[in-house]
């Protein structure tokens, strides 16, 4: 039986670049980074150190040679805050694009875009 989801890979095309902006402007924490091979590389990163959820931010050029059916699209993901204010600001002052914060009838969510143009949802649940 599954008790929880434990890693999302991330497919990006830079590695470096979007281990930089979760870390540096998103605020995750490295979890894990190993050099599998000279041009295979492992990230994890997630929201908290101790975070039962991570994502594994993977190189998609790689992953797309070595399985090549695999879905590269990004995953619609959506992340929870206790401070959606604080932390639409704090994306703001940090030049991340965020889209409109909206009042829905389960909370409050805004959209924001990686580096990548990759678009991830941030709720603050009622």
């Amino acid at each position: 039986m599954i008790s929880q989801v434990g890693q999302i890979m991330l497919y990006v095309n830079n590695q470096e670049q979007a281990l930089q902006f979760w870390t540096e402007k998103a605020g995750f924490h490295v979890i894990a980074e190993e050099s599998l091979s000279p041009e295979m590389k492992w990230y994890e990163i997630a929201a908290t150190p101790d975070a039962e959820t991570s994502l594994v931010l993977q190189d998609k050029q790689v992953v797309a040679k070595m399985s090549p059916g695999v879905n590269l699209g990004t995953p619609s993901l959506m992340f929870f805050t206790p401070n959606i204010d604080q932390l639409y600001q704090d994306f703001k002052d940090k030049e991340i694009t965020v889209g409109e914060l909206v009042d829905l009838p389960f909370g409050r969510v805004f959209n924001f875009a990686d580096d990548e143009d990759n678009y991830f949802a941030v709720m603050e649940r009622k």
